[in-house]
């Protein structure tokens, strides 16, 4: 389900601001209320922190909230979050925060579906995740037809095998002009396909960085090398959360049960 405008703007500041106020002495849970109430009510985001935060109580993480709110988040929003929620994985929660508030903000700016999946494809190459599960997490992102996700599902199986600057070549206006025709429909345009064709048989990081200088994509935001105390603190919370929530739920499962009607229940509003 594609968003109106409305919806990603606020998306992006819910990202960047937990980003932000990550490095502050609170718990996720007490930085998504407080952020609820900054976020427009207009918008369907504040009921999805609501699902998200009792998420949280009961799963320590937001991945799963985001996975049974499908029609509201793209899958590719619910798979970076996933691996960064992950305990032995070496993904910054906080790039991945910043990765979905850029990719928030190029949405509300009216994005292509070309620059929407480069920018989907590098984040998955310069965070070194799977490109198995990370593109056909892109393939289900309703802003691509068809043709597209025939083409993403080639690319998820040929990738490593098959340039991928050349990938991009013979599907694009430029190759079409250059041989008088094509086999396959046209996914991007002249500009694309003599950026690809000028970056065969090289790093892919530089086929992105040239798309970005030369179209105006959007960059994706670097890993950070090493962590400082103050860097590894929000990460040191978020563990200690979700073991506090484990611990909880035993104990109440020792003790009888669990009482899952508390997650659920709304505050009482004046």
């Amino acid at each position: 389900m594609i968003l109106e405008r409305d919806e990603y703007i606020e998306q992006a500041y819910l990202f960047r601001t937990l980003r932000e106020r990550m490095q502050q002495n609170m718990s996720t849970q007490d930085l998504l209320v407080a952020v609820r109430q900054e976020i427009l009510s207009t918008t369907k985001l504040p009921m999805a922190v609501d699902f998200m935060a009792s998420e949280l109580k009961l799963t320590g993480g937001f991945a799963s909230a985001m996975a049974q709110l499908s029609h509201y988040f793209a899958p590719f929003q619910t798979y970076l979050v996933r691996e960064a929620e992950k305990e032995e994985g070496r993904f910054d929660f906080r790039i991945a925060l910043e990765i979905l508030q850029r990719e928030a903000e190029y949405r509300a700016s009216g994005c292509s579906r070309q620059g929407l999946f480069l920018y989907q494809f590098e984040a998955i190459c310069r965070n070194r995740l799977s490109y198995d599960y990370g593109l056909a997490a892109v393939a289900a992102d309703p802003m691509y037809d068809e043709d597209w996700r025939e083409w993403i599902l080639t690319v998820r199986r040929q990738v490593g095998i098959v340039d991928f600057a050349d990938m991009i070549y013979v599907r694009s206006e430029h190759y079409r002009k250059v041989r008088g025709k094509a086999e396959k429909p046209i996914l991007f345009g002249e500009k694309e396909g003599k950026i690809a064709l000028a970056n065969r048989r090289k790093d892919p990081l530089y086929l992105f960085s040239a798309l970005s200088r030369h179209l105006g994509y959007p960059s994706v935001p670097r890993p950070k090398r090493g962590r400082s105390p103050e860097q590894l603190f929000p990460l040191l919370v978020r563990r200690v959360e979700r073991l506090e929530t484990r611990v909880k739920l035993l104990e109440e499962e020792l003790r009888g049960g669990i009482n899952l009607a508390r997650f659920y229940k709304r505050e009482e509003t004046a």
